[in-house]
């Protein structure tokens, strides 16, 4: 029995007659996002579905330990609607969360595992977070100090904190509690998760997907990216991004019967083992890491030759980059271009070689809508550069509890303004050339610039400070600092070390700190007396 729609504050609705027009075409349909899983489970519990390291869990074990833990967080008093921040690394125990989470009728809100204090703090405040979930250490970095910390400061929060590798004493409790039913708790229409997005204000800006909106991008993603029963998926990229979860993802994967691997990090030595030992099909890297791979000498000493597609995206990949993918790896390049905020693109698995090595996809859905437009709002025509704005079935309409930012972010009839400046050939292929916006794209990981400065600013000896993303060849964009030091103080002690011990102790994440450093006397103004960013991204 399906429930009635939860109503959510914050959340922006899709026009009630839109939202029919997109059940009616078949985009949307009655589905929640944990039912494909568990009809897996049904078809093969003893076909593989997860490994990591020497772990691998069965569909009939990961579906019993989903709901198991569902039973914990229960007795957490996590239920229908409820807000969950669920922090961790590339291990199963995200996904065993995220789909318990999805049982219970609960949202999970996606925190990347670089994120720290700064970030988190943000998520539990602005989304009113009823649970966080985390390890106790990532990277170096105190978790269960934070989780601490957070249930002082909001005393009606509930953490659950796991040992570093995602599993331990606590996670065995959870897994001790009787399994819940499986059942829909949730209504199609209901929101199913918070996605996290960079953005150019440094404050929270949270996603909004329903299980309607998210089901229809993974279910066009399975046979685009040539995925099925006996696909084996590397994970590599962390776990909450968007390519990790439906592009296709595990969703994708697990939806279609196959199996996921688990890597901690995408280098050549963590990868190539993993690629020959469980004969992976296909992978979904950023730019940064295929050049990676590409430009390692462990090729030679590993068997890839599992491998049958790489999807890219996250980034600007180069025509020359991409040219060496069959070559050099012997898969099939598909390059992708979209945003968490829903639109998607693919190159089909079958386009010719120009399209692969140029162009980054069309649409996936009939029902994506794209306008492409000048700097006045006019069409443009195609192959020329433009604005890129979407709107479809797979698009939110707004950002959860940002009013303002929505009045900027989207247009009266509900088009998004991605930011992003693109040509669209006659085909609908897209090439993506630059951005419209300030955000910072470091190597499929978006940095807000404003958010940078504010903590520079409170740096002891800084007057004024300006951070923008800087053309690198394997990042696309690296994160530059230009600091005006204040009067009477030595610019010489003002280092990027310096720098970046400050933002470590004020909990910033490690991908956002600034790589290089520049001290200047003052910074280059525009006509009307702004500073030219302009300029500094040439400097």
């Amino acid at each position: 029995m399906t429930p009635e729609p939860l109503v959510t504050d914050g959340f922006v609705p899709y026009p009630v007659d839109v939202a029919g027009r997109y059940r009616r075409d078949g985009h949307w349909t009655d589905e929640t996002l944990p039912e494909p899983l568990f009809a897996s489970v049904g078809r093969h519990p003893e076909r593989t579905a997860v490994v990591a390291g020497d772990e691998a869990l069965t569909y009939g074990e990961l579906g019993d330990r989903v709901l198991r833990v569902a039973g914990g967080l229960a007795d957490l008093g996590v239920g229908r609607g409820d807000r969950v921040v669920v922090h961790l690394p590339n291990v199963p125990a995200f996904i065993v969360f995220v789909y318990a989470i999805w049982e219970l009728g609960a949202v999970p809100i996606f925190a990347p595992a670089a994120h720290r204090r700064t970030e988190i703090e943000q998520f539990v405040e602005h989304a009113g977070a009823r649970a966080y979930v985390t390890v106790a250490t990532h990277a170096g970095t105190d978790l269960a100090a934070l989780a601490a910390e957070l249930t002082a400061a909001h005393p009606g929060l509930r953490t659950v904190v796991l040992d570093a590798d995602g599993a331990g004493a606590v996670l065995d409790r959870l897994l001790e509690h009787a399994p819940v039913a499986h059942e829909r708790r949730s209504a199609p229409q209901d929101v199913a998760l918070l996605q996290t997005s960079g953005g150019t204000t440094g404050r929270p800006k949270l996603i909004p997907h329903t299980h309607e909106t998210y089901g229809h991008s993974v279910r066009l993603s399975i046979p685009l990216c040539g995925i099925g029963a006996d696909s084996v998926q590397l994970i590599a990229v962390p776990i909450c991004h968007s390519m990790s979860v439906r592009s296709p993802g595990f969703l994708g994967v697990l939806q279609a019967g196959g199996t996921v691997v688990l890597a901690p990090d995408g280098s050549p030595d963590t990868v190539f083992p993993l690629i020959e030992r469980h004969g992976v099909t296909q992978a979904s890297v950023v730019p940064p890491l295929l050049l990676a791979w590409l430009n390692s000498s462990l090729r030679e000493h590993h068997d890839l030759s599992s491998l049958e597609s790489l999807h890219v995206g996250g980034a600007k990949l180069s025509a020359e980059s991409a040219r060496r993918v069959t070559p050099e790896l012997g898969a099939i390049l598909q390059q992708g271009f979209g945003m968490a905020e829903g639109l998607v693109n693919y190159n089909r698995l079958d386009v010719d070689e120009e399209t692969k090595a140029n162009c980054q996809g069309r649409p996936v859905s009939p029902g994506d809508e794209l306008l492409v437009l000048d700097d006045d709002g006019a069409p443009v025509t195609p192959g020329s550069p433009g604005h890129l704005l979407t709107r479809g079935p797979s698009t939110i309409r707004g950002y959860y509890r940002a009013p303002e930012l929505n009045a900027a972010s989207f247009t009266e009839d509900g088009y998004y303004r991605t930011g992003d400046i693109v040509v669209r050939d006659e085909r609908g292929y897209i090439t993506v050339v630059g951005r419209s916006k300030d955000q910072i794209n470091r190597g499929g990981e978006k940095v807000a610039p404003e958010e940078v400065e504010n903590l520079v600013l409170a740096l002891d000896g800084v007057h004024d400070v300006s951070v923008v993303g800087v053309a690198d060849r394997v990042l696309g964009e690296r994160v530059k600092a230009y600091v005006v030091a204040r009067e009477g103080v030595d610019p010489s002690t003002l280092t990027l070390g310096v720098i970046r011990r400050h933002l470590r102790e004020r909990g910033l994440a490690e991908y956002k700190m600034p790589d290089a450093l520049e001290v200047v006397a003052e910074f280059p103004r525009t006509a009307v007396g702004k500073v030219s960013k302009l300029l500094q991204r040439q400097g």
